[in-house]
């Protein structure tokens, strides 16, 4: 396959557009310029390290080595579901459901279809099961995240709606239903735009990559039709999990609701 190579100074190019926007973005005191030039330093840097880490596994290959990178995957992606939440649960609470969520969905889909669909030999080959976790994990703590800020936030403004509900003999989830059913949609929504929106609006990664790599557009679109239902199928489920289990964190035993379990807004 003929690959164009690219130089430092060709990625160069696009930093110092990047880094023109940020200037731009300072200048007109639009107040995102910083975290715009951390998140381009952060990519720059994790991507590098992640590269020099694959390159070292895909020659191992070991399950062993498989297995600790994508423990450590999970758990930097569970920690950042938290992070990007307004009013995320205090406590273990606060990372441990948006973990749990995306090891239930992302995990499953991506050992399904490593093991049952694609059949790589063995089946947990690095060059296969590491981007496809990537991409379900990343796509599913998207869809996690979005799905427990609103639920958490929405609860918070609607508490005395909620409690007033519950005063009425409702029970807690009848009582919470709409900001359930509001929080799923929210979790649902970048993955049908993205189902919707393909092959039309735009090409996605995965197919873009193939391509660029020399692979036929035929195959590529193939692979990128699993991804892209097993990227639904992920999100989805994990959605749900999060959900369900933030919902049901909400409230005690006595069917109160216990808005004191979420952390202040931050500002």
């Amino acid at each position: 396959m003929n690959v164009i190579e690219l130089s430092v100074w060709q990625l160069s190019i696009a930093a110092a557009l990047l880094i023109a926007l940020a200037v731009t973005l300072w200048l007109t005191h639009l107040g995102v310029s910083r975290s715009l030039l951390i998140a381009a330093l952060r990519t720059v840097v994790q991507l590098t390290l992640i590269g020099l880490v694959l390159e070292a596994l895909f020659t191992m290959g070991a399950l062993l080595w498989v297995a600790l990178l994508a423990l450590a995957m999970l758990l930097i992606a569970g920690r950042e579901v938290q992070a990007r939440q307004q009013r995320p649960l205090s406590g273990a609470w606060g990372i441990g459901i948006g973990t749990v969520s995306m090891f239930v969905s992302a995990f499953s889909v991506t050992v399904l279809m490593l093991a049952v669909i694609i059949g790589p030999e063995p089946w947990y080959r690095p060059q296969y099961a590491i981007p496809l976790l990537g991409m379900f994990l990343g796509n599913t703590m998207t869809s996690v995240t979005l799905s427990l800020d609103r639920l958490t936030e929405a609860a918070w403004r609607q508490r005395a709606v909620i409690e007033a509900r519950l005063m009425l003999g409702q029970r807690a989830q009848q009582a919470l239903s709409d900001v359930r059913r509001s929080a799923v949609r929210s979790g649902f929504i970048p993955v049908i735009n993205a189902m919707a929106a393909a092959g039309v609006v735009s090409l996605p990664g995965m197919m873009t990559g193939q391509i660029l790599a020399g692979s036929p557009p035929s195959l590529a679109v193939k692979y990128q039709i699993l991804i892209m239902f097993g990227i639904t199928l992920g999100s989805g489920f994990g959605t749900l999990v999060a959900v369900l289990l933030a919902s049901h964190r909400l409230f005690d035993g006595r069917q109160r609701l216990r808005v004191d379990r979420l952390r202040p807004a931050r500002h």
